[in-house]
């Protein structure tokens, strides 16, 4: 079957932090004494980021499981015992790994997310970019507390957001955008990263720009291709921006 590439629509904003957030780094350089769990850094410049997977990753499985469409695995040495749907309008979306001919691309695009205000961060954390949180863990009978130290990024750090959303010809490209729209939603009612149950991870979502450009533009003129279609989403965004719950979720 013959595909055609014909649109991508380029989503792009930012991630604000309204409470500390910790995704796992490496803790190769842990010392006694030190940080017990770190966050994931760029080496090359040490600031924190957020991972597009990370991103991608969890944005599909709130809208997953919001519409009902959770796959068991059936592989008995998996750790991950309902992973993934590799069907309907999830796998549409975020694609699916079925490995035969009902396997399908991903549509979208999902990049890392870059720290924007990394000087103003710096200036109020006890860390580079980071602040340390201490937990304790408490026995239950002889109430001796076990503290451990938890790195995360401090509330206010503002993350660069750029997605693309590809279109291709037998694409239904309204219920495409309906879909990462719900996913954004529900993710901003949720939480990113771990501990998001002991407060960690709230974050606020907003769109600045959502661009598309139509592939024939890539050959001839690209602004030609290229349109602003920003003012086509102004409900969902307001929707999105005013930090309002999602109320209802359209069934498969």
């Amino acid at each position: 079957m013959s595909l055609k590439l014909v649109e991508k629509i380029e989503i792009t904003g930012t991630i604000t932090l309204k409470t500390g957030l910790h995704i796992g780094g490496s803790t190769s350089a842990m010392s006694i004494g030190g940080i017990d769990k770190q966050v994931i850094r760029n080496p090359f410049n040490n600031q924190p980021y957020i991972p597009g997977s990370s991103l991608k990753g969890k944005m599909r499985s709130l809208f997953e499981v919001a519409i009902g469409m959770v796959d068991k695995e059936e592989k008995s040495n998996s750790k991950v015992k309902y992973g993934p749907s590799q069907v309907g309008r999830p796998a549409d979306l975020f694609g699916n790994s079925s490995g035969n001919e009902n396997q399908k691309p991903s549509r979208l695009i999902v990049r890392d997310g870059f720290l924007v205000n990394a000087d103003e961060v710096l200036k109020h954390t006890d860390m580079p970019y980071t602040e340390g949180k201490t937990e304790v863990v408490i026995d239950r009978i002889t109430s001796v507390a076990n503290p451990r130290q938890m790195e995360r990024v401090p509330a206010g750090a503002v993350f660069s957001l750029n997605m693309i959303l590809n279109i291709w010809d037998k694409d239904d490209k309204k219920q495409l955008l309906e879909d990462l729209f719900t996913s954004l939603m529900l993710l901003k009612d949720d939480y990113l990263g771990g501990h998001g149950s002991r407060g960690y991870g709230h974050i606020a979502i907003r769109i600045d720009k959502i661009i598309s450009r139509k592939t024939d533009g890539y050959y001839a003129d690209p602004a030609q291709g290229e349109e602003d279609i920003t003012h086509e989403f102004d409900t969902k965004l307001r929707e999105l921006h005013d930090s309002k719950p999602v109320n209802d979720v359209a069934p498969v």
